[in-house]
């Protein structure tokens, strides 16, 4: 790992402890986590399948697929965060599995998965076009890439390096639809990209920055 690689690795393992007081993290308000749930439901088959959440954090998504009955599996780069979700899970009585490693090229096999679930993540990664490729491998045939992204802030301003070496990060700060598109219509059989800004229950509250679902199919 790289010293950037390290410092942002730190840098999420620290935030672990406070990060599921953000109202769109911990998914605490009953309102919130309905929003969620009922926009996952929307993106993932109606099936049970076998999902992978790559960046899942302290596990709020992971825990609201498995709660639908699909088969989920987390990876993240920071220990904490894995720890936290297994905990989440198994607190409500629900079956995941969650990895520490990095969720640019996950520990895992290929061609394992029904769905690949990322959610603010391609922002953090140094790589995120190879990333991108990486995740359509994970897939089987006819699976789905579900990305919840964003450019955080009113478009144009200048977000502070949140971790040393977060300044050379391609998409730091978030990436626009159209961009992202771009980088993942190659990679798939089609796509739609769905505006999430205006709808201030999933993030507890209203937002003036771009947020978005892309949902792709191979």
């Amino acid at each position: 790992m790289t010293d950037s690689g390290r410092a942002i690795a730190d840098y999420w393992d620290a935030a672990a402890a406070a990060f599921d007081e953000g109202p769109d993290h911990g998914l605490r308000a009953a309102v919130t986590r309905a929003a969620w749930g009922w926009r996952l439901r929307g993106w993932l088959p109606g099936e049970p399948v076998e999902v992978l959440d790559v960046g899942c954090g302290t596990g709020s998504l992971a825990e609201l697929v498995a709660a639908d009955g699909h088969r989920v599996t987390g990876v993240d780069l920071a220990p904490r965060m894995v720890a936290r979700a297994r905990a989440k899970l198994a607190a409500a009585g629900l079956a995941g599995r969650f990895l520490v490693g990095d969720a640019g090229a996950p520990p895992v096999r290929e061609g394992g998965f029904d769905v690949v679930l990322s959610r603010h993540l391609v922002w953090t990664l140094p790589e995120p076009e190879r990333a991108l490729r990486a995740w359509v491998r994970l897939l089987r045939p006819g699976g789905r890439l579900v990305l919840v992204e964003g450019r955080w802030r009113e478009a144009g301003e200048q977000a502070a390096p949140y971790a040393a070496g977060a300044e050379r990060l391609p998409w730091g700060g978030g990436v626009g639809a159209d961009e992202l598109a771009a980088a993942v219509r190659p990679l798939v059989a089609e796509l739609r990209v769905e505006p999430l800004s205006g709808d201030a229950e999933l993030w507890g509250g209203p937002v003036a920055d771009e947020r978005y679902a892309l949902v792709a199919q191979l």
